[in-house]
């Protein structure tokens, strides 16, 4: 891949999948691209959430971790990719634990 030049690595000072995810210059198109990282260990403890009516991803992000923009921790964790995936009233959804939180190697 001659095209993408200038890796380096973002860094946020929150939790983030994107933490250890690469960036790369594309040069043919003069834009950054960033790549996917780590998914949520298998091993990270959680609660078993059974899915009430109008309940979506950020709805859940929000009671259980006080922020909706945590909603792809949940999403990552059931390993479902679509963040608009409807969820189905009587589902039953894993939340893992905030605190507890690990990405695989």
């Amino acid at each position: 891949m001659d095209y993408l030049k200038n890796k380096f690595y973002k860094n946020y000072n929150q939790i983030s999948r994107y933490n250890t995810a690469p960036c790369y210059y594309h040069i043919l198109d003069n834009k950054y691209l960033t790549g996917f990282s780590k998914r949520l260990k298998d091993t990270t403890p959680y609660v078993i959430h059974i899915v009430k009516k109008a309940d979506t991803f950020d709805s859940l992000a929000l009671y259980y971790y006080n922020n909706p923009t945590y909603f792809w921790i949940i999403c990552d964790f059931n390993r479902i990719n679509d963040p608009f995936y409807e969820l189905e009233e009587g589902q039953r959804i894993k939340i893992p634990s905030f605190s507890m939180i690990e990405f695989e190697d």
